[in-house]
């Protein structure tokens, strides 16, 4: 679909022959766009420019599942900066709107966007200009944001503390338990994704879901995931160390709520870097919010660098 306005056109890339076009604009995920494509990750009708001429103006792409038939993020959303057109804000809410009418099914709720940002992105003037100029142009099309994360590094090298003896760890015997662990530690959670979902689902359809968009499709063995026990074999918490299609990760840390406030997540989470430092990793991504004070900083003292933010909006 092509969509003429006055001297705007819109429209999907064609396919691979237009990546140049589309990576005018610059942006961290540039560099996975081709392997993206290749994998069936990205879709050309996924892929939204908005040019005058042969100037590229905005862009957005959605991200999916390999095989799935609708996108389950839209992670690029771009304006150009440079331009001396004062009304290019409004060139990107355009071509959102369109977009999103043609990729997001007819009553389905859009997929939640999510953007990299410096850690200091605050601090720099800039910066802070450019990622807010994409957040305005976002709420005119009835986002909201949900919250602002921390992305988080351990690199090889980093020590890892030696067992404290505390906590026993067995893999998990099957999807049943962990879903059933899941579901508990929604009980309380500081997890801005979990809470919202727990506004318009139960706890236990909450946990399926995030098994199902993200635990199921890990690349890694299962066997690596750990329950953490006390001596007697009642459970405390469980970790999920992974590989997604990018990076090694800690997928899933939790303490059960009968335990927390005990240290446990030091323990949970070493166990979780031990496992996937013994891989030969090059490195350790995991995330959490930013106002998940207690997460934070359990990974400040396992050694992990915050190298990044994210910015998280959703349609309701």
């Amino acid at each position: 679909m092509t969509v003429k306005q006055n001297d705007l056109t819109i429209r999907p890339i064609t396919g691979r022959e237009e990546l140049d076009l589309f990576s005018r604009l610059p942006y961290v995920l540039n560099e996975e766009l081709a392997d993206d494509l290749a994998a069936g990750r990205r879709r050309p009708q996924w892929m939204w420019v908005a040019l005058r001429g042969d100037h590229l103006l905005a862009r957005a792409a959605w991200w999916g599942q390999t095989g799935d038939d609708t996108p389950s993020l839209l992670d690029i959303f771009d304006i150009d900066d440079s331009s001396a057109d004062r009304n290019r804000a409004d060139i990107g809410v355009r071509l959102l709107q369109t977009a999103k009418a043609e990729v997001v099914p007819a009553g389905a709720r859009p997929p939640e966007y999510i953007r990299m940002v410096p850690s200091d992105w605050r601090e720099v003037g800039m910066t802070k200009r450019l990622v807010e100029d994409r957040m305005v142009a976002l709420e005119q099309t009835g986002a909201r944001l949900l919250v602002e994360r921390l992305r988080l590094e351990w690199r090889p090298g980093t020590p890892i503390p030696e067992p404290s003896g505390r906590l026993a760890f067995r893999p998990v015997h099957d999807t049943e338990e962990l879903l059933s662990l899941m579901t508990l530690v929604l009980d309380g959670t500081l997890d801005s994704h979990s809470r919202d979902d727990l506004t318009r689902m139960s706890a236990r359809e909450a946990a399926v879901r995030h098994y199902e968009d993200e635990l199921a499709h890990y690349r890694s063995p299962r066997d690596w995931w750990r329950i953490a026990t006390l001596p007697d074999g009642e459970p405390v918490g469980f970790v999920t160390p992974a590989r997604n299609d990018y990076n090694p990760v800690i997928g899933y840390l939790a303490v059960l709520p009968a335990h927390r406030g005990n240290g446990y997540i030091d323990d949970i989470l070493a166990e979780g870097t031990r496992i996937l430092s013994a891989q030969d990793v090059p490195r350790i991504r995991a995330a959490t919010d930013l106002g998940n004070t207690p997460m934070a900083k359990a990974f400040q003292r396992a050694g992990y660098v915050n190298f990044e933010r994210t910015i998280n909006m959703t349609w309701n």
